[in-house]
């Protein structure tokens, strides 16, 4: 029975750490259309299960791991990068990603979504698609509703102290978790691919 409680306790401390947000609200809620030789992801956020875990997001383009913010629930954030080719990362108790094929001044959404692991919480990145086949799709209710219940947010000093200081494990996790991505098959890995029609 005590080392039942000392696993529910420290399970709770992880949860209740993980809940502290050290992103801020950005002040301009309003997306602004890239230029012509930019494109933009949005990265969102809406589901309950999972809620009291931050999910962080990374650039792993040519296997690196350019930090890009924490994303709790109920909120967005707006990347902008160089058209073409491009891997995203998700960390949270483990990896996961999604490749992406982008146009210059288009914007591109991508979902995070979470699913159980060992201790906490883990997350996929899905695209969301601009017509044809995929289970998220720009033009539904679903996604009106997450846009408007979703929030816009930013870096902090904190957030990007936090990257700074979990960047070794973070590329732990980013090795282990893309051999595992590399073993896909070429359709599963066409599901988890945003298309350069998926702009808008």
């Amino acid at each position: 029975m005590k080392i039942r409680a000392l696993i529910l306790i420290s399970i709770a401390y992880l949860v209740s750490g993980c809940a502290t947000s050290k992103m801020m609200d950005a002040p301009e809620q309003q997306l602004v259309t890239p230029s012509a030789d930019k494109a933009q992801v949005v990265f969102f956020r809406s589901s309950f299960v999972g809620s009291a875990i931050q999910a962080t997001l990374f650039d792993a383009t040519g296997g690196g791991a350019e930090f890009i913010g924490i994303l709790s629930n109920g909120k967005k954030l707006a990347y902008e990068v160089d058209p073409g080719k491009h891997v995203f990362m998700v960390v949270s108790e483990a990896a996961d990603f999604l490749e992406a094929e982008l146009v210059g001044g288009k914007t591109y959404y991508a979902i995070v979504t979470p699913r159980m692991g060992a201790w906490r919480a883990r997350f996929s990145l899905y695209p969301v698609r601009n017509g044809g086949a995929g289970e998220f799709q720009i033009d539904s209710d679903d996604f009106r509703e997450w846009m408007n219940e979703t929030v816009f947010t930013q870096n902090t000093p904190e957030s990007y102290a936090w990257a700074e200081e979990s960047a070794a494990s973070v590329a732990e996790r980013q090795r282990e978790y893309w051999a595992v991505w590399q073993e896909k098959t070429p359709e599963a890995l066409a599901e988890r691919t945003l298309n350069p029609d998926d702009g808008i």
